[in-house]
């Protein structure tokens, strides 16, 4: 008997976030998921914001050195326009990017595309940072990882920071961050920062 024809399932898109402190692995996870999809021949574009100039400029790149090519944007409306013909869009460092970051994964999950975004839930006070909560709240999945408290090693969920900066944007490594968990955490801010 034949088979009738049938259309091809459209593409569905969805969000996936990928949170947690500093050191916890978030972008080295977020690059993992773009290789494999790059290696089952998907089409592949990656964005991050153009302040983090950490360790490359056009690079995502882990603390552990793993890399891999991207696009520096302003403001993720940019996301939109550089973004045609893909599968899998995937974005770094998500907290520095504007309030429409949120709307802009949402319409390219509305249109089929697979967004995964990685970036710290919480700021160096303990607070949630700029759109992560929202795009936690509107995504399929989220995987929070965790770092190692440098302090107790119990699970560390916060990125405590070394300086007396106050602003809240400071780019850094270990030299001005470090992991630690709450109990830690509450014990170095119960005087304030």
């Amino acid at each position: 008997m034949e088979q009738p024809f049938m259309e091809p399932a459209s593409r569905r898109g969805y969000i996936e976030v990928i949170c947690g402190s500093m050191f916890s692995g978030k972008t080295e996870e977020l690059i993992r998921r773009l290789k494999r999809a790059k290696f089952a021949n998907q089409r592949v574009e990656i964005f991050k914001p153009k302040i983090d100039v950490r360790y490359s400029v056009e690079e995502v790149v882990s603390h552990e050195g793993n890399a891999i090519p991207s696009t520096p944007v302003e403001s993720a409306q940019n996301i939109l326009l550089l973004c045609s013909d893909v599968d899998v869009v995937g974005i770094d460092e998500a907290q520095f990017f504007d309030e429409s970051l949120p709307e802009v994964c949402k319409q390219l999950a509305d249109s089929g595309i697979r967004v995964i975004v990685a970036g710290l839930d919480m700021d160096f006070m303990g607070k949630p940072f700029g759109s992560m909560p929202a795009l936690m709240a509107q995504a399929e999945y989220v995987t929070k990882v965790h770092a190692i408290c440098v302090r107790c090693g119990n699970l560390a969920q916060h990125s405590h920071r070394l300086s007396k900066n106050d602003k809240l944007v400071v780019l850094g490594e270990k030299d001005i961050y470090e992991p630690i968990c709450r109990h830690c955490f509450n014990e170095l801010t119960k005087d304030g920062f």
